[in-house]
């Protein structure tokens, strides 16, 4: 139990630490593009700056990952550390915009969320909920695997995690989609660095609404997911 309890320390630090960087870099748009606050629509953005955030989001994927992989050593484990810092990164992200910026002023504030492949969309606390969820998920399977070094993942349980996973991205990314499948094609949308008009048309693109019972039933499938593992577990 202990060698958990350091992984998560050090990883969570190192969690920690990157949303610093991560709400450093919001601090220093919103006062480039927003100083009198940010709100919906977006401003628009010279093509080098969206160019540079979609890499720096990417880049940001693969330093979570990477920090998985040095931490441990089996496949599960380094899944279940990769779930952990990405929650505790983005939780602390928000925690560091409170300090930093007063913002947001509510858990239903909007907010973008995610810009690869298409931009994700939606209430602060739908992303803060997935986070505590994947840190439950996460420690259950590390003490499992410490427990018994033959523990996996079955396949009800794969199938569940998956699906819920993409339910949860089709509920983040609907509202953009849908906006800008009212003008365009999926195949302009992902040349829009070179379509000054489509650039143009989605950043005024503003969220309205947001497919609640979609997202409860993603959280749902997450639990159904732990708790047959869970019960899995206690009959071996």
């Amino acid at each position: 139990m202990r060698q958990i309890v350091k992984i998560l320390l050090w990883t969570g630090i190192f969690a920690i630490a990157m949303a610093f960087l991560e709400s450093a870099v919001v601090v220093y748009l919103r006062a480039l593009y927003y100083p009198e606050g940010f709100e919906f629509p977006l401003k628009m953005m010279n093509q080098n700056i969206i160019v540079t955030e979609i890499f720096r989001e990417a880049a940001t994927m693969i330093m979570l990952l990477t920090i998985a992989i040095i931490s441990v050593k089996s496949l599960i484990s380094r899944f279940a550390v990769f779930i952990y810092v990405f929650a505790i990164w983005d939780i602390f992200y928000y925690i560091w915009l409170v300090l930093l910026l007063g913002w947001p002023p509510s858990f239903l504030t909007w907010d973008l969320l995610f810009l690869i492949p298409v931009t994700w969309v939606g209430p602060v606390v739908a992303p803060v909920i997935n986070s505590f969820t994947m840190i439950f998920l996460a420690v259950i399977i590390l003490i499992y695997r410490k427990n018994d070094e033959t523990f996996r993942l079955v396949f009800l349980e794969w199938a569940l995690l998956i699906t819920g996973s993409f339910l949860m991205i089709y509920v983040y990314t609907r509202p953009y989609i849908s906006y800008m499948l009212d003008r365009y094609p999926i195949s302009r949308m992902i040349q829009f660095q070179q379509d000054n008009n489509l650039l143009s048309y989605a950043v005024n693109f503003r969220p309205v609404t947001f497919s609640w019972g979609l997202f409860l039933a993603g959280q749902f499938l997450f639990f159904w997911s732990i708790i047959n593992m869970m019960i899995r577990v206690r009959r071996k």
